[in-house]
């Protein structure tokens, strides 16, 4: 018996998160540690896409592997969060899933592309000018 396996990746400012979905018993592991072992907070960020899954679908039966890459805590946590979701949507292929995500928080599955502005030549800053003197 072959099992189904769904790779599914989220990003958010420089994070990058990949989440790998299999048929299991529900245990949920980020850069390979269980997920329970989180901040308060940060856990329950990431519970929020298992919770409208459980209440959509009845009982978890998958395992998930996420690992994340570069950026801060908290934008891991939301890159984390975005992989999960797409990769939930992806393996449970239930349309009312998908929707009830995107009314529950768009960002469950559409990535923040919003990126810092480049500096301008001879500026320390993108939109701060350098003070000038009359005098």
């Amino acid at each position: 018996m072959s099992k189904k396996k769904i790779v599914e990746s989220g990003k958010r400012k420089s994070s990058v998160a990949r989440a790998m979905i299999s048929e299991g018993e529900g245990k949920i592991t980020l850069n390979n540690r269980d997920y329970n072992t989180l901040h308060k907070f940060d856990k329950l960020r990431l519970s929020e896409p298992l919770r409208i899954a459980e209440k959509i679908l009845g009982k978890i039966n998958f395992d998930v592997d996420i690992s994340v890459r570069g950026g801060g805590n908290k934008s891991q946590i939301s890159a984390a969060r975005l992989a999960l979701a797409k990769a939930i949507s992806k393996f449970a292929k239930s349309k009312e899933l998908t929707e009830a995500f995107l009314e529950y928080d768009r960002h469950l599955l559409v990535a923040d592309v919003r990126r810092k502005e480049p500096n301008k030549p001879g500026d320390s800053k993108a939109r701060s000018k350098r003070q000038s003197s009359k005098r």
